[in-house]
C-alpha cells in the first residue's frame, strides 16, 4: 500500500504512532496529482473515506491549496455535510506529498439529515454508490471538538516541518453549509428574534462551543435584516455586516482584546463587502461566528487543565444532548474510570457528575431565555431521566425552578 514512499512513508508511520488508536483519527498521504500513497485507516473503511474525501471536494481543495505559493500553514478543509479534514506538508516549499488528517465531525451527525443532504446534493450527478457506504461508516468516524482536532493538526504540522506553530497560526477554509433563504412575508416575531439574537451573543460572550442548535434556531427565526430593495445580494451583505459587528462586540465583552476583535471584525466585514456570491456570504457568516466563539473559548479555557481533562470538558460541552458518564470520558482519553474521576476532581474541583450537571444547567438557562420550549422538552433535549429530575437538578444549582428562572428574566 505504501510502495514508492521513502521519507513520506517514514513520516506517515511516525504520525500514525503519535495519534492514539482510540481517537479513530487517521493520517493519509496523497501525491500532488491526487494519487493515494498510503494511510493509517483500517481495512474496508479506507476506500469509503477516500471516496468521501474525493466526492465531497476535499482532495481538490487540498491540491489547490498545495499549489498556492503562500500555503505555508496547515489548513482545515470543511464540506457541505460538516465533515472536516486538515492538510499539512513536510516542508514549506516541498509539496510533492500532501498529508491529510481526518475525517472528523465536531458534533455527532444526525444520520437522517445527513442522508437527505447527501442524496439531495449528489443524486443528480449520477454517482451515489459511495453515499450508502459512507452512511454505513458514520459511526466509525471520529467526533472531536474543534480544540482537540486543532491540537492534533498543529502537532502533525510541527512534526513534519520542525516548526513550532501555535493554534493562532492555523488556516481555516470557509465552510459551505449554509443555504440562502428568502425573507418570509408577514410580520416578524420581534420578541422571538430578540431572544434568539440574545442567545447567540451570550454564547459568544461565554465562548460556548455548543452553539449549533442556537445558531440553527436563530436562522429559522430570522433570515437577516428586513430591508427593502431590489438587490438581494446587498440585503445579504447588510445582514452579514450587522451580524459581524454584533458578534465582535460580544467577543470583546467576553474578554477578547479590542485590538483583535476590531481587526478581525473589520476583516470579515471587508470580505463580505467584496463578495459577489450569496452562498459565499452565508458560509462567511457561519465561519465568522465559529471563529469568534472559539477565540473566546480559548481565553476561558483553564490553562491548568491537562490535555486529557480539557478534552473531557470539551467533549461534555459538545455532548449535552446525550447521557454522559465517567466511563465514556475514561474511554475517550484512555484512562481507567477510577483514575479519570480522581484526576478530573483534582483539576476542576468538581466531580464528573457535578460538572456535567452544571454544564447542562447552563445550557438549560440559554434554552429557557431564548426559546418557548416547555420544560419537559428542554429536559428531553438535555437527556435528563425525567422532567422532575431536571427541575430538581436545576433548582439545586440555580436556587430557582426552571419556570421561576424563565419568568424572572422575561423582558418587560
Amino acid at each position: 500500500m505504501r510502495a514508492g514512499i521513502t521519507k513520506g512513508e517514514q513520516n506517515l508511520i511516525l504520525l500514525e504512532a503519535m495519534i492514539p488508536r482510540n481517537e479513530r483519527l487517521y493520517v493519509w498521504c496523497y501525491g500532488a496529482d491526487g494519487e493515494k500513497k498510503g494511510n493509517s485507516c483500517p481495512g474496508p473503511l479506507e476506500e469509503t473515506l477516500d471516496h468521501a474525501f474525493r466526492h465531497l471536494g476535499g482532495l481538490e481543495k487540498a491540491r489547490q491549496y498545495a499549489a498556492r505559493p503562500d500555503s505555508k500553514k496547515p489548513l482545515i478543509i470543511g464540506s457541505s455535510i460538516g465533515m472536516q479534514w486538515a492538510v499539512a506538508f513536510e516542508e514549506e516549499r516541498a509539496k510533492s506529498l500532501i498529508f491529510v488528517i481526518g475525517p472528523v465531525f465536531y458534533q455527532q451527525p444526525d444520520e437522517k439529515k445527513l442522508r437527505e443532504s447527501l442524496f439531495r446534493s449528489y443524486t443528480a450527478k449520477g454517482d451515489t454508490a459511495w453515499i450508502g457506504d459512507l452512511l454505513s461508516a458514520v459511526s466509525q468516524i471520529a467526533v472531536l471538538s474543534y480544540p482537540v482536532f486543532t491540537r492534533y493538526i498543529i502537532m502533525v504540522h510541527n512534526t513534519l516541518t520542525g516548526q513550532q506553530l501555535g493554534l493562532e497560526d492555523l488556516s481555516t477554509s470557509v465552510p459551505e453549509e449554509a443555504k440562502i433563504r428568502e425573507n418570509p412575508a408577514g410580520e416578524r416575531n420581534r420578541m422571538g428574534v430578540y431572544l434568539a439574537e440574545k442567545a447567540l451573543l451570550d454564547m459568544v460572550r461565554q465562548g460556548n462551543i455548543n452553539y449549533q442548535s442556537a445558531l440553527q434556531y436563530s436562522s429559522g427565526m430570522s433570515p437577516g435584516v428586513p430591508i427593502e430593495g431590489t438587490d438581494p445580494l446587498r440585503q445579504m451583505k447588510t445582514s452579514v455586516i450587522v451580524f459581524a459587528t454584533l458578534v465582535s462586540r460580544a467577543a470583546m465583552e467576553g474578554g477578547l482584546s479590542p485590538e483583535v476583535a476590531y481587526s478581525l471584525g473589520d476583516s470579515y466585514i471587508q470580505t463580505a463587502e467584496n463578495s459577489r456570491d450569496s452562498g459565499e456570504l452565508s458560509a462567511l457568516a457561519t465561519a465568522m461566528y465559529h471563529d469568534f466563539i472559539y477565540r473566546v473559548h480559548y481565553l476561558h479555557a483553564n490553562p491548568n487543565y491537562s490535555h486529557a481533562i480539557q478534552k473531557c470538558c470539551d467533549y461534555i460541552e459538545l455532548s449535552l444532548d446525550r447521557k454522559i458518564c465517567a466511563a465514556d470520558l475514561a474511554s475517550l482519553v484512555g484512562y481507567t474510570e477510577y483514575y479519570l474521576t480522581e484526576k478530573f476532581k483534582k483539576e476542576t474541583g468538581k466531580s464528573v457528575s457535578s460538572y456535567i450537571r452544571d454544564a447542562k444547567t447552563e445550557r438549560a438557562k440559554v434554552l429557557l431565555t431564548s426559546t418557548d420550549l416547555p420544560v419537559s422538552e428542554i429536559s428531553n433535549r438535555l437527556a435528563f431521566n425525567t422532567p422532575n429530575y431536571f427541575i430538581q437538578c436545576f433548582r439545586s444549582v440555580v436556587g430557582q425552578t426552571p419556570a421561576q428562572y424563565k419568568k424572572a428574566r422575561k423582558p418587560g
